[in-house]
């Protein structure tokens, strides 16, 4: 039967943070094609924008990936058999209680919790991970942005810090090409506003002349590795030319003396000179950023995977705090959210939480993913024995793959829940089919508008095929099999969901309050009891109850300014706002909103973070980054560009420009090496080799290199696996990571090329 195109339904984009609201018309032989597909005009963030990204996403429902649709189990020979739902919960929760039992619950590591765009199952983890007594968990996000975590709480007592970027006069983009990688509503339009006002600034910090940097007032075409270097030269030049916010920072900061003592004797023009930049644009674009009451920041992976990362999210935060740049339009202001993506670290010692076996600090809950091959790869008696992988696929997407392989392999048991065979998955002892983001209800957390934030519950476009469990189903029957689940209080609870949410809110609170376990199992709590009281296909979104209840208690005032009386009121209205919601609304005073959410110890701003500060003043005397006489070449490792995502797009017809993902050089670079369009190279790392064909790309730096990312996956064709692109981390190493952070170096791989004749 096909389904009439004329009929739109609502849903989301599920390739970046930003989760733009789509309208899908679904067509083919079964209604299972998704057709056309262009922008929700009722989406009240997206409000029917949406990039070329998306209109091809039926590459995901409907691509060439291996999809699972049956439990599997690994067998002696490696390969797999198809087994039923219920020996695959029976055999896994034995397994990870026999490791429980021998080692502690501390030996099963969680990594995952969703994707771009399905953080709604990964909700539900945490109610496995206290039935087991895991202790450790980590995800995409401490590849990136734990450090940036870090800092933002040691200065502001809240981890997640954004800019407003729509009403800045000054908008800077560091690390960041928002033409391609987007991040926030309406990126394109409003780089070009931005760009086309003669009263505002558009700057962007980035070795390469990026489309964003095109269209930049000022371009600070920084040599790679090298931002903090360039970073602190900015921060000295607003000190010695008394550009700061005096006023501001004497009533709102602490640590101003040490600050200015650390920067005031730089020199500027060496510091420039280290950076590749020249001092009078440096300083050109400090002066616009001193003059302007409203300007807005935004770091991203360029930095946050590169040299010196936690210090440059230091550096960063530096220049627009000691500017006052914060809390009014147009500034840095820190949101009200509906799920908190990490937690907020409000002391400043840096090892307040480490991993069992290295001691590598845990920065916003999450350990860091380079650390991983180390915290199983050794005899240590706390390494980790069992991991649980959820919509992820560490063996593709940390670095040095071929190491992390070796790690995962070396597992007592690796379970994986995902909807394709990854390359993770081929590697587990069992794998556990979900849903895809279309099949099911879905959510993103990543909920950073301001001042009204938005809430997305997106309603399923198809139903799963037979085989298939939604991840809250498939928690909540690990959960069960721990038998860490009370049945008489599931039973209560129940009872109370069928007379009313009033009586389900007192026996909610009664099963949890004062019961640690209880409450750590309350995502499968809501799920078995709330969850049959909600709309058909709807199961899965009581974990939303708990979510909103938590978001009223944190910011009550800016739930009801937004039209919501209760926590009760905004579940309903996700619930019926197929579209999104609006959740939360700070307009009627956002300055007041944002000083509500500085929670520090002391209501003030801590400029100063000891082992950063430090590490600023370590910048005189430490050898800056560069290529080498036997490693000649800078390989960015993990490009974004204009059809690269996440791995979950396996099928590389999705991409309508470079289907093989080439790797991009200087024009100067090609021609010493007598190379031209469409040559393949040889390109090797200290951790690996590859093939790849060149492109030519005029606004790259000499001896600065780049692939793509979300490239050396594979999809099936005629029967066979056929691998398109390099895989980036098998050039990668694990051990090249930040010092505070422990976040990966991609953008700064040394490397050298050979033309295969």
């Amino acid at each position: 039967m096909t389904t009439t195109t004329d009929e739109w339904k609502p849903t989301a984009c599920i390739l970046c943070e930003c989760n733009c609201g789509l309208e899908v018309a679904l067509g083919g032989p079964e209604g299972r094609t998704l057709a056309k597909i262009r922008g929700d005009k009722l989406h009240p963030g997206s409000h029917g924008y949406t990039c070329e990204k998306p209109l091809r996403l039926d590459r995901y429902q409907n691509g060439r990936a291996e999809r699972v649709l049956h439990p599997l189990r690994r067998t002696a020979d490696g390969s797999y058999e198809q087994i039923s739902w219920e020996v695959a919960i029976s055999e896994i929760s034995a397994r990870l209680t026999e490791i429980g039992v021998e080692h502690g619950g501390d030996a099963i590591m969680y990594y995952g919790g969703g994707g771009q765009g399905n953080h709604l199952g990964g909700g539900y983890s945490r109610a496995t991970f206290a039935a087991y007594g895991m202790g450790y968990r980590s995800s995409a996000l401490a590849q990136e942005k734990t450090g940036e975590f870090w800092v933002n709480s040691s200065m502001l007592g809240a981890a997640l810090v954004r800019s407003d970027l729509g009403n800045a006069q000054v908008a800077v983009f560091l690390g960041k090409n928002p033409w391609q990688s987007h991040g926030f509503p309406h990126a394109r339009t409003m780089l070009r506003d931005i760009a086309r006002d003669p009263e505002r600034t558009l700057i962007v910090i980035d070795p390469r002349r990026t489309e964003s940097a095109e269209l930049a007032d000022i371009h600070l075409q920084v040599r790679p590795g090298r931002d903090a270097w360039l970073l602190a030269a900015m921060i000295a030049v607003l000190v010695q030319e008394d550009l700061i916010a005096t006023d501001w920072l004497a009533e709102h900061a602490s640590g101003l003396a040490d600050v200015l003592a650390t920067f005031g004797g730089i020199d500027v023009d060496g510091y420039c000179t280290i950076a590749g930049v020249d001092e009078a644009l440096v300083r050109q674009a400090v002066c616009a950023i001193g003059a302007s009451d409203r300007t807005a920041f935004f770091e991203d992976l360029g930095v946050q995977m590169n040299h010196n990362s936690t210090l440059v999210s230091y550096l960063e935060k530096l220049i627009w705090l000691l500017t006052g740049n914060l809390g009014r339009t147009g500034t840095a202001y820190i949101p009200a959210v509906m799920v908190p993506l990490a937690t907020a670290r409000k002391e400043t010692s840096l090892h307040a939480s480490v991993t069992p076996v290295t001691g590598s600090p845990i920065l916003g809950g999450l350990m860091p993913c380079n650390v991983i091959p180390e915290e199983i790869l050794t005899d240590h008696p706390k390494r980790f024995r069992g991991m649980l992988v959820e919509s992820a696929n560490p063996a593709h997407s940390l670095a040095d793959s071929p190491r992390m392989r070796e790690a995962l392999a070396a597992l007592d048991v690796l379970v994986v829940i995902d909807v394709a065979m990854t390359e993770t998955a081929r590697m587990a002892d069992y794998v556990l089919p979900a849903p895809t983001q279309f099949e099911k209800p879905e959510a993103t957390f990543f909920n950073f508008e301001f001042p009204r934030n938005v809430f997305h519950l997106r309603p399923p476009l198809l139903e799963a095929p037979d085989g298939p469990l939604p991840e809250a189903e498939i928690h909540a029957r690990l959960v069960e099999a721990s038998g860490a689940l009370d049945p008489a209080v599931v039973e209560r609870l129940a009872t109370a969901a069928q007379q009313g949410r009033d009586a389900f809110l007192t026996a909610f609170l009664m099963a949890t309050a004062g019961d640690k376990r209880a409450a750590a199992l309350a995502p499968v709590l809501l799920y078995r009891t709330l969850g049959p009281t909600l709309p058909e296909g709807r199961q899965s979104a009581a974990l939303l109850w708990g979510a909103t209840q938590l978001a009223f208690q944190a910011n009550s005032a800016s739930v009801q300014a937004a039209g919501h009386a209760s926590g009760d009121a905004l579940f309903d209205a996700i619930l019926a706002g197929t579209s999104g919601v609006v959740f939360a609304d700070d307009s009627a005073d956002p300055e007041a909103a944002v000083w509500r959410r500085v929670r520090t110890d002391d209501g003030l701003v801590h400029l100063v973070i000891p082992e950063l500060l430090q590490a600023a003043r370590d910048l005189a005397t430490d050898a800056p980054p560069g290529p080498t006489q036997e490693w000649p070449f800078v390989l960015s490792a993990g490009e974004r560009r204009a059809f690269t995502a996440n791995t979950i797009i396996r099928d590389p017809e999705w991409r309508r420009r470079e289907p093989d993902g080439p790797l991009r050089i200087s024009p100067n670079d090609a021609e010493k090496l007598g190379l031209t369009p469409g040559d393949e190279v040889e390109i090797e790392t200290p951790r690996g080799k590859a093939t790849a064909r060149i492109s030519i790309d005029e606004g790259r730096q000499d001896g600065h290199i780049a692939l793509p990312n979300g490239l050396g996956l594979d999809h099936r064709e005629d029967g066979e696996r056929v691998v398109t692109g390099v895989a980036p981390n098998e050039l990668t190493s694990a051990a090249d990571r930040d010092p505070f952070a422990g976040t990966p170096r991609h953008k700064f791989v040394r490397a050298r090329l050979t033309p295969v004749a």
